[in-house]
């Protein structure tokens, strides 16, 4: 059975005073605001971040970074390897991120570059797929996720180290959303190409996530489709009081 995961991507997104919503998260999730037992919570912060975050979480939510080079080491002035990610106490990290693919140039390739070097780290790759609105307008949206899991995700994956995120590019931070029946297309599509490729049991344990403004007040129909295992939240992801109502929703749909 696949635990459900509630992420937050911070994006750019906090300093040091934000380090007080991880306590507020943490206290929530311990007097009874909202019942994590079946729920895995991650955050991803800035790097700047992600060391004083692990202390102050205590290993009570799992930490992730944002992205990270697909060497381990070396002449790359201003990245971070997957490597030193896990130093500052990540266990996740997300990779292929639109904005990412979008601002940086990332290709599939350099994704599953990526996404190797976090597994060689011991860390659980987050890779992000999902089309534009011109592709979704096309009725391509298939096509296109199908391509990009293939291409992204490495063969050496198990249903530990792998967790996949469904962002149609037009949905995040835009307030639209797919319709619950264009969601469960998508995710249905994904677990068929991943049970396809990996078998059966890699591929049915792997989670899949939905992410493009999910909020509290769509959250509970979102986590009634079959095959989302979860959420990668942005923007209602920053301050707990709007992070803890999608995570209560999400146990309630476990």
């Amino acid at each position: 059975m696949r635990r459900k995961l509630a992420a937050g991507n911070w994006k750019m997104n906090g300093c040091a005073p934000a380090l007080e919503q991880i306590s507020k998260l943490c206290e929530g999730l311990a007097d009874g605001n909202a019942n994590a037992t079946g729920t895995d919570v991650l955050i991803c912060p800035p790097s700047t971040l992600l060391h004083r975050m692990s202390e102050r979480a205590g290993g009570r939510i799992a930490l992730g970074g944002q992205d990270c080079h697909p060497e381990t080491s070396g002449a790359h002035t201003g990245d971070l390897s997957a490597v030193m990610l896990a130093d500052a106490g990540a266990s996740h990290v997300i990779l292929g991120h639109s904005e990412r693919r979008a601002d940086h140039g990332e290709s599939d390739e350099l994704v599953r570059r990526k996404a190797r070097a976090a597994i060689a780290a011991g860390l659980t790759a987050v890779i992000c797929v999902g089309e534009s609105k011109q592709e979704r307008d096309e009725e391509r949206a298939l096509e296109v996720v199908g391509r990009q899991l293939a291409g992204s995700v490495p063969d050496a994956v198990t249903a530990r180290n792998l967790v996949v995120a469904y962002e149609p590019i037009w949905a995040i931070g835009t307030g639209a959303t797919p319709t619950l029946e264009e969601i469960a297309e998508v995710h249905d599509h994904m677990r068929a190409r991943l049970e396809e490729r990996f078998g059966g049991g890699i591929g049915r344990g792997v989670r899949l996530l939905y992410g493009g403004s999910v909020k509290p007040a769509n959250a509970g129909e979102i986590f009634g489709v079959e095959n989302v295992d979860g959420a990668l939240v942005g923007g209602a992801s920053l301050l707990a009081r709007d992070f803890l109502p999608i995570i209560k929703a999400l146990e309630a749909a476990s």
